[in-house]
């Protein structure tokens, strides 16, 4: 019997790479945090594969076109080869708010679209974002949520930290992907009864 598959869905933008409130519009104005490119060839190593789940109103806002996100895309996965990972599909929304889409987060359609794509429960399947609307939209598609205090949560903490994870019960933070990934993996080494170090080998690895 196989075994079931292990998803974890990402937000890109604040989370993966760094944002921009003009948009990131083409390849050369696509970066990478700190870490994001080891933290999912970390995850990949250890079993999971990972998608993405993204708003990117800039195409209904004639901002890009699709070439251009394509393009994007492909230096992203060109990025996280050198490390040894890669994200396995992009789910997206292009509308802007007032096109009143079911896709876009805060809504779970794109959460709810990767999971009828992959038919698996979305319970076991984290979101994982930097803005409120991301584990909102987690939340209501039934995914434990986790936020990173990166991007639109850079900084946050005290109070601010509390009152937004207060308005998604249950929500975990971390400083970033990297903490993430630091963290899920050795959870799920723990939930298995797995106390054996040293089995992540990709650079810059857990021991």
């Amino acid at each position: 019997m196989a075994a079931p598959l292990k998803l974890i869905i990402l937000d890109r933008d604040g989370t993966l790479n760094a944002d921009s409130d003009y948009y990131i519009k083409s390849p050369q104005e696509w970066e990478p945090l700190p870490g994001a490119l080891e933290a999912v060839a970390r995850l990949n190593h250890a079993g999971w594969r990972t998608v993405l789940a993204t708003n990117q109103s800039g195409l209904g806002r004639g901002m890009f076109e699709m070439a251009a996100l394509n393009a994007i895309h492909v230096k992203m996965n060109q990025a996280l080869a050198q490390h040894g990972g890669r994200i396995d599909a992009v789910f997206f929304c292009p509308h802007t708010p007032d096109e009143g889409c079911t896709c876009r987060k805060p809504m779970p359609g794109l959460m709810q679209l990767i999971g009828e794509r992959y038919g698996v429960s979305l319970k076991n399947v984290p979101m994982v974002g930097d803005s409120l609307r991301d584990i909102q939209a987690g939340a209501a598609a039934g995914c434990p949520t986790h936020l990173v205090k990166t991007g639109n949560s850079a900084g946050l903490a005290g109070q601010a930290l509390a009152d937004t994870l207060g308005m998604v019960p249950g929500t975990r933070a971390h400083e970033d992907l990297a903490a993430f990934a630091e963290w899920w993996i050795r959870n799920d080494r723990l939930q298995r009864g797995d106390t054996a170090s040293g089995t992540d080998t990709v650079p810059g690895g857990l021991n």
